[in-house]
C-alpha cells in the first residue's frame, strides 16, 4: 500500500476500520443481551449503525493518522454500557461478553480474506474492480487482526483484562481492575516507546497466518 497516495490509502482503510469497530461493539452488546443484561440494547447499541458506536476522534482521526505515519492502528469507540451484575453468571459471562468483540474481529478478518480471494477470481477480467477490492481485503485482514490482538491485551479496560479477571481470585481481582484508571496512559506509554508494536506485531502476524491457512490464501 506504500505505492498508493495518502487519499487512496485513507479510502481503502476507512470502511474496514468503521466496520471493524462497529461490529466489535455490536458484538459486545449482543453477547450482553443474550447473557442477561439488556442495557446496551435498550440504549440502541445493539446496532450495526456506525453512528451509534463511533467516536469521531478515537474511531476515525487517531487510527487514520497513526496508520499513515507509523503503519500502526490504535483507537477506540464509545464503550458499550454493561451492567455486569445483571448477567446470569457475572464472573463467567463478563469474560464471554468481553471476548465477543475480539471474536467478531477474527470472523471479519476471515471474511476480508475471502474478499481477497474474490478479487483474485475477478483478476484480469476487471482490474479496476479487482485491484481496489484486493487492497481493501488486505487492509480488512490487517485492521481486524490488529483490533483482535490489541483488545485482547490484558490491560484494563481492554477486553483481555475482563477475560483475565474471570480467572483471578477475589484478593487479586480488585487491585488488578484498579489499573483501569491508568490503562490509557499505559497504552500511550507502550505506543510511544515502541513496546506496543514489539508486543503486538508477532501476534498480529500469527493471526494473519492463521486466517490465511483457514481461507486457503
Amino acid at each position: 500500500m506504500q505505492s498508493l497516495s495518502t487519499l487512496q490509502q485513507l479510502s481503502i482503510i476507512i470502511l474496514p476500520v468503521i466496520l471493524g469497530i462497529t461490529v466489535h461493539e455490536a458484538a459486545h452488546a449482543w453477547a450482553a443481551n443474550k447473557l442477561g443484561d439488556p442495557t446496551a440494547r435498550q440504549l440502541g447499541r445493539l446496532s450495526l449503525n456506525p453512528l451509534r458506536h463511533i467516536d469521531p476522534i478515537g474511531t476515525l482521526l487517531v487510527p487514520a493518522v497513526l496508520f499513515l505515519f507509523s503503519g500502526m492502528l490504535f483507537g477506540w469507540a464509545k464503550p458499550v454500557p454493561v451492567d455486569w451484575s445483571r448477567l446470569h453468571e457475572p464472573k463467567r459471562d463478563s469474560a464471554l461478553v468481553a471476548a465477543a468483540g475480539p471474536l467478531s474481529n477474527l470472523i471479519m478478518a476471515v471474511l476480508w480474506a475471502l474478499v481477497i480471494q474474490l478479487a483474485m477470481t475477478v483478476g484480469d477480467n476487471s482490474p479496476w474492480i479487482a485491484t481496489p477490492l484486493a487492497y481493501m481485503g488486505y487492509a480488512g485482514v490487517m485492521i481486524n487482526s490488529i483490533l483482535l490482538v490489541l483488545n485482547l491485551l490484558p490491560i484494563p479496560p481492554l477486553d483481555g483484562s475482563r477475560v483475565v479477571a474471570s480467572f483471578l481470585p477475589e484478593q487479586l481481582l480488585r487491585p488488578y481492575m484498579q489499573l483501569e484508571r491508568w490503562g490509557l496512559l499505559i497504552l500511550i506509554a507502550l505506543l510511544a516507546t515502541g513496546m506496543l508494536s514489539k508486543i503486538m506485531l508477532p501476534l498480529v502476524s500469527f493471526v494473519q497466518s492463521l486466517v490465511a491457512r483457514v481461507t486457503g490464501l
